[in-house]
């Protein structure tokens, strides 16, 4: 295995050197034989979207989660304001690379980005995916940064730039990854560390407030890991698996007005199942994940505090959160499409500290508020005409959300006190494909 991690880390340094469209490597002595290849690929894409609230977004508006919650001054809610824009941010461009045959494996590479990162000017260039791909007979071993494997390619066909977020897992980050299969069956296993995906935590050693850093991933030393069953027959394939994690919230803490080091942990698990048939003209794609703590995967479940010890460190425990998906497609020129999605807090394990006045300390994706969120749906319907190199489409998205008080010992939510918000947005896709 070390030998092969080896190769991989070579061929990403070697593979940009591959000009032009058909190159022929061959070195005395070894067995690079075969021809290379380099081929460009993306799209241009414009979004034209009309949201009827203030929601929580990401990629400047395009990335649509949830909508905000009532926020009522002097008689108004300030979150019942509707939006309009039109943003080409998410064009994009890569390059996929073809290398030489290496000691019996097939070598291969992908670079791609878009310019939905953002930053003083507005939108920058931002890194997709970049990694170096081995396979031979069965196997398959990947280095670098690629789709999440709750994330892969296997996404629902929605219009909307979000994939289905917060009801699907969504993530590209850096990762070593191996696959076999053995006929229809197939195990994949991964480690992975988090870069522009992160989870939340507290801000500092001195401020609960909630933030999100690759910190808490990267002091906890241990990468977060997957491991998934597959098979594939016909036109089906299913999955079966779970991911784990393990986060240092904080280095450092406070107690009797003395700094000193802590070691504060939380560890997570998410099994997950997958299930998905396709033809010619259906395809229909179902994912129910029981989720903990996937910040880092734009879903809303997190962790809260549950108690202090005498050195000033606390302890934490992952929320639960049922998070699921059904995305059903017809039609190949003309297509119609259907995604609904669901998710329901099941609250923590164990209460969480309450530190005065109902002011538990909860950290997940989107800070404070959505640590009142008690579920949310949505329903989103979409037609798509689509061409070799054109593709056309509006979809309608409805998504809802229940929010309420958290119970008393802040483990889950009440069902009383409940009250729901709403967005409905209507989003035009106008896409051309090189």
């Amino acid at each position: 295995m070390r030998k092969t991690f080896l190769l991989a880390v070579a061929l990403v340094v070697s593979l940009p050197f591959i000009k032009g469209q058909d190159t022929t490597t061959a070195t005395q002595g070894s067995k690079l034989t075969e021809k290379g290849s380099i081929k460009v690929y993306g799209f241009v894409r414009n979004y034209l979207t009309f949201d009827s609230r203030k929601t929580y977004t990401v990629v400047g508006g395009e990335y649509n989660m949830l909508p905000y919650d009532v926020d009522m001054v002097g008689g108004c809610d300030m979150n019942d304001v509707a939006s309009m824009q039109m943003q080409a941010l998410t064009s994009r461009i890569g390059v996929a690379l073809n290398g030489p045959t290496l000691w019996g494996w097939a070598t291969s590479g992908r670079l791609e980005g878009d310019f939905g990162g953002f930053g003083t000017t507005n939108s920058v260039l931002r890194l997709r995916l970049a990694y170096v791909k081995l396979e031979k007979a069965g196997s398959e071993l990947v280095a670098g940064q690629d789709w999440h494997p709750l994330s892969g390619d296997i996404m629902p066909e929605v219009l909307g730039m979000a994939a289905g977020a917060p009801f699907r897992p969504h993530s590209r980050t850096p990762q070593i990854r191996a696959t076999r299969y053995w006929g229809a069956l197939g195990c994949s296993g991964a480690l992975l560390w988090q870069l522009q995906y992160m989870n939340n935590g507290p801000e500092s050693a001195t401020s609960l407030a909630s933030a999100a850093s690759l910190d808490f991933a990267r002091h906890a030393l241990w990468p977060e890991a997957f491991l998934g069953f597959n098979v594939r027959q016909g036109g089906w394939y299913a999955q079966l698996g779970v991911d784990g994690q393990i986060l240092r919230p904080r280095t450092h803490a406070v107690a009797a007005e003395v700094v000193q080091k802590v070691d504060e942990t939380v560890a997570s698990l998410s099994p997950t199942l997958y299930v998905q048939y396709a033809d010619e003209q259906w395809s229909v794609k179902f994912r129910t994940l029981m989720a903990q703590n996937t910040s880092h995967l734009n879903q809303l479940a997190g962790y809260g505090i549950t108690g202090i010890g005498d050195d000033g460190s606390y302890s934490y425990a992952p929320l639960n959160a049922s998070i699921s998906y059904l995305n059903i497609a017809y039609g190949r020129r003309v297509r119609a499409n259907l995604f609904l999605g669901y998710m329901k807090n099941l609250g923590a394990d164990e209460p969480l500290l309450d530190f005065g006045m109902g002011d538990y300390r909860i950290y997940m994706k989107g800070g404070s508020s959505f640590t009142h969120l008690n579920s949310a749906y949505r329903i989103a319907p979409s037609m798509s005409y689509n061409l070799p190199h054109f593709n056309i489409g509006v979809e309608y998205e409805w998504t809802a959300c229940t929010f309420g008080d958290l119970a008393r010992d802040g483990s889950i939510l009440l069902n009383d006190h409940l009250h729901q918000v709403a967005n409905h947005r209507v989003c035009v896709l106008v896409k051309y494909n090189f």
